[in-house]
């Protein structure tokens, strides 16, 4: 089974709530952004993802805007299940943006990344890494890998959300940046059951095909109420497509 959370923030705790512990052997949990357990790369953060990665299940987070992009590229860069990790230890992984990943005969598209809002407190390659925005080449990749799917993919994970779910979330009014435009294309011109992202600290379900998470550990598939369907006809109306 998938599970997808969302920000953890460096919190081991929240691996040993009531939710976690439903997590079976060989499952997956998917961390949308802000894993956190990258940052100063500090001997107590080395104990606890050797510990992450003993748990029974398997571990696979994106990066957010508060990860130490440094630190997570001296880890191997493999393939794996149709796309590139970096191992980090067991069965913890960090998911590669732009890659598609074959799981449990379910094609995930991940994107991480993320925009600052607080770069005047961040520091770079302390608390802040330029890298946390796609660079051309990884969006090139994103997109080459999408179009050998057909544009056609079961779930899409991201810890920023399209820039159009956000003004719905948040009444965002910001200037749209290069992975604004980046996500909102995907968003009209992909097809995919549903899309889970992170970075604004809520659960919520925004009908009829994107889900906020943060503390909740939701279950990808159907059982949780999850319907198919084509994300396009929401509550914005039909958006343009590029199909």
């Amino acid at each position: 089974m998938i599970y997808v959370t969302g920000d953890l923030h460096g919190d081991i705790n929240r691996f040993k709530s009531k939710e976690m512990r439903k997590l079976r052997k060989n499952d997956y949990l998917i961390v949308c952004g802000d894993f956190g357990f990258f940052w100063n790369g500090a001997a107590r953060e080395k104990r606890q993802l050797k510990w992450i990665g003993k748990r029974p299940y398997h571990v696979l987070f994106l990066e957010g805007t508060h990860d130490n992009l440094d630190l997570l590229e001296e880890y191997p860069l493999v393939k794996w299940q149709g796309g590139e990790v970096h191992e980090i230890s067991g069965r913890l992984r960090h998911l590669c943006r732009g890659s598609v990943f074959d799981i449990e005969e379910q094609a995930l598209f991940v994107f991480g990344g993320g925009a600052s809002e607080d770069l005047d407190v961040r520091q770079e390659h302390v608390s802040w890494w330029s890298r946390e925005l796609p660079s051309p080449e990884e969006i090139k990749s994103a997109w080459a890998n999408l179009e050998k799917r057909r544009s056609k993919v079961d779930y899409i994970f991201t810890h920023q959300g399209s820039r159009r779910i956000r003004q719905f979330l948040s009444m965002d009014k910001s200037g749209a940046g290069v992975l604004d435009i980046f996500l909102d294309k995907v968003r009209e011109s992909c097809s995919y059951t549903r899309w889970f992202f992170g970075g604004v600290h809520l659960d919520k379900v925004v009908p009829p095909a994107e889900t906020a998470v943060f503390e909740k550990v939701l279950a990808v598939y159907d059982k949780c109420g999850i319907q198919r369907g084509d994300p396009r006809k929401s509550i914005f109306g039909k958006a343009k497509s590029g199909q």
